[in-house]
């Protein structure tokens, strides 16, 4: 199991790297990707902007199926900083279900921003972001050897996107890893954590999620990436959130940089398309449609006001008329008397 770990950390390095430095932010940051990683700057990249009045309803696509993910096994997970996230090593146990092919696990990471910040996600939901995301990566074991594999090859990885977001309580499935981030404080540093149940890490209910063709979020950036975006999210608490933010350095040596903002901003969407395995519930009305329902009504009342004013008026100057009548045909009818 040893082994297997540091083959797979060693073939995704390699996968995932390609021997060039590069940073978030700065002169190696992402606006400079493309320059050594030319499919960074591909048509078909991630994260994205889900705009969920732009997706499609796939009412065939089948509910995803996470195997042997509540019983990891008794081996301890490798949980690795590699300078650009934390990584848990995931057993070949674990694979996917409900997918075009059979996708077995190969290591689960995050994204998160910086301190007092509660936007670090990746992708975002109608231009909204959460305090930080999960990714799960998984490559497909049926076509292809290994993950290096198939990692440059159309589908060949199926990534699941979990967005997290702060909450009042502590999540304990996020502790197995958080827990443990004091002992990998530096960039290669790297430990052994207690097998636990990663499919606690996942949202209760998984029937709701966006489906995309899309790429890795870091370079190489290879578009070969089918994610899956849950609607459904999962929380931490602020404490949790900020040992994120505070724990880790992306250097070796000291003085340490902060391994913080450690996310890719949302690509253009092109002419790909984005699946939803549910319908949404929208408003029913837009703001303008709203804004002119309420002067309609506003109006409405107004004139029901004036309406009822005049009727009052009409009435009072027909009983003002009555009375003036009867007074004169009294006095009239005693005159005569």
């Amino acid at each position: 199991m040893l082994f297997f770990a540091l083959l797979l950390k060693v073939t995704w390095i390699l996968a995932a790297d390609g021997g060039h430095h590069w940073t978030y932010e700065g002169p190696h940051g992402q606006d400079h990707w493309p320059t050594s990683y030319p499919e960074c700057g591909g048509n078909a990249q991630s994260p994205i902007d889900i705009q969920t009045d732009g997706v499609i309803f796939d009412p065939d696509l089948p509910a995803v199926q996470p195997h042997g993910y509540d019983q990891p096994g008794s081996e301890p997970l490798e949980l690795f900083n590699n300078g650009h996230t934390v990584q848990l090593s995931l057993p070949p146990t674990l694979h996917l279900g409900g997918l075009p092919r059979k996708y077995t696990a190969a290591q689960l990471h995050l994204h998160w921003g910086q301190k007092g910040s509660q936007e670090g996600s990746e992708h975002q939901i109608n231009s909204e972001a959460t305090a930080a995301e999960l990714h799960v990566v998984h490559y497909d074991s049926e076509s292809y050897g290994s993950l290096s594999e198939a990692a440059q090859k159309p589908q060949g990885l199926a990534v699941l996107g979990i967005l997290i977001e702060v909450g009042e309580t502590e999540n304990p499935a996020y502790e197995h890893i958080l827990s443990h981030l004091h002992n990998i404080r530096h960039k290669d540093d790297v430990t052994f954590v207690p097998a636990f149940s990663v499919r606690e890490l996942f949202p209760q209910e998984l029937e709701q999620f966006f489906r995309y063709n899309g790429s890795l979020t870091t370079p190489p950036c290879y578009q070969s990436v089918l994610w899956t975006v849950f609607d459904r999210r999962v929380q931490m608490s602020m404490g949790q959130l900020e040992k994120l933010q505070e724990m880790l350095s992306s250097t070796e040596e000291a003085p340490p940089e902060p391994l913080i903002r450690n996310y890719r901003v949302p690509q253009p969407l092109n002419q790909r398309t984005v699946f939803a395995s549910f319908t949404q519930a929208g408003p029913l009305y837009t703001t303008g449609e709203m804004l002119g329902l309420g002067v309609g009504i506003l109006a409405g009342c107004l004139c029901l006001l004036l309406a009822v004013y005049f009727i009052a008026r009409k009435i009072r100057k027909k009983r003002l008329g009555n009375r003036k009548s009867v007074v004169f045909t009294s006095a009239r009818a005693a005159t005569e008397a």
